[in-house]
């Protein structure tokens, strides 16, 4: 789950991790209210969506005339900002961010992220911040600096001043960045986070240290433990389809291709994803069922799946073990009565009670293409689509 700058920088605040003053406006005369309030010297307005690259696309604007932070916020609202994270489709602006300018004396990037490989948390952090850290890691990984930590032992000095030390920072300014590494490794552990970019993170003219912009991801497994922060989510930012599947318990993420997938387990989906593509079709989505799956839930799973226009072939390929197959093939053919499915429809069983399902499937009457294994299958599906397609 992502938060937006805004929220992200009022829980940073929360744990020590020092950041600019800011309000958040979601009309033009809110955005005039809040540079009023704040009465400073530089005004920063900035779009508030979930992607990168804001500045790039004309999403963040600075003026020293109060009276101009009305006007850039009603420009503002209501563009579809395009950035590299956004795709050609962009994102549009629904709230902007008014923020106090800073004073910079020199920008670098942080960022924490839970590394999956070692079960640790990293640190990168890079003298090289405000840019984006592909392009550095690309041009001059030299000036990556990574540093893991163990949970079990929790953060040391010795990982700060590594850090510190790896960035050029003196031993003076090491102190201060080190009460910042601090700062940020407690939000992160006691927010369930799973990633934190600080860029850039600057030091000011006064020698102090802070973040100047903020993202935050959270682990979605951990958010029962979060009220606070599952409040902050923003469902006008994330896909329909995706919001409509976290509401029935089902993974789900849309892709690009045509072939519909259903899918009980992460490897079992990913294996379905790649043989289709060996195949020369693209999958259409990511779904996982899990493995509790009921006849609702494979019906929602259909109409999240077939509410795609893009979708011309849905192929379901479950291996029973606590669900079973009879189960599953019940659903199936209730879900394409319903919804009356008009596009090629191949069905894979294996697993408990898949002889019962498969006669089930068999007797429904219904145009369903059966399938022996995982191969025959994606085989299948990719030959119908091409067929009605034709």
């Amino acid at each position: 789950m992502n938060i937006h700058e805004y929220q992200a920088k009022q829980v940073l605040r929360k744990f020590g991790v020092p950041t600019s003053k800011g309000i958040v406006a979601f009309t033009a005369d809110e955005a005039e209210a809040a540079a009023n309030e704040l009465n400073c010297s530089l005004y920063v307005v900035k779009a508030q969506i979930h992607a990168g690259g804001r500045g790039k696309a004309g999403g963040v604007k600075l003026t020293k005339d109060k009276s101009e932070v009305k006007q850039l916020a009603r420009e503002m609202l209501g563009k579809v900002l395009v950035t590299h994270q956004t795709g050609p489709e962009g994102k549009e602006v629904q709230k902007v961010y008014i923020e106090e300018g800073t004073d910079i004396d020199k920008e670098f990037y942080l960022s924490a992220v839970v590394d999956r490989a070692t079960s640790q948390i990293t640190f990168i952090a890079s003298e090289e911040g405000g840019v984006e850290i592909e392009e550095v890691a690309a041009n001059h990984p030299e000036k990556i600096i990574t540093v893991h930590v163990d949970p079990a032992e929790g953060i040391q000095g010795y990982h700060a001043r590594k850090l510190g030390f790896g960035i050029n920072l003196d031993k003076d300014d090491v102190k201060k960045f080190s009460k910042f590494v601090f700062a940020l490794y407690e939000c992160f552990v006691k927010t369930d986070s799973s990633q934190v970019e600080i860029n850039p993170l600057v030091r000011t003219t006064d020698g102090d240290f802070k973040a100047l912009d903020a993202k935050m991801n959270f682990d979605s497994n951990a958010l029962y433990r979060q009220p606070e922060i599952v409040e902050m989510r923003d469902l006008t930012e994330e896909d329909p389809f995706e919001v409509k599947a976290s509401q029935f318990g089902l993974s789900y993420v849309k892709m690009d291709g045509t072939i519909g997938c259903m899918v009980n387990g992460a490897g079992l989906a990913m294996a379905t994803m790649d043989i289709i593509k060996l195949y020369g079709e693209e999958p259409a989505n990511f779904l996982d069922v899990g493995g509790g799956a009921n006849q609702e839930k494979v019906k929602e799973a259909f109409k999240i799946i077939l509410g795609d226009p893009a979708v011309k072939g849905l192929l379901v390929n479950i291996f029973g073990g606590i669900m079973k197959c009879d189960i599953i093939a019940e659903g199936v053919i209730a879900a394409a009565k319903e919804l009356a499915v008009k596009v090629p429809l191949v069905v894979r069983l294996e697993g408990t009670n898949v002889e019962k399902g498969k006669e089930i499937l068999s007797k429904s009457g219904m145009d369903i293409i059966p399938a022996d294994n995982l191969d025959d299958a994606a085989q299948k599906i990719t030959e119908a689509v091409k067929k009605a397609a034709a």
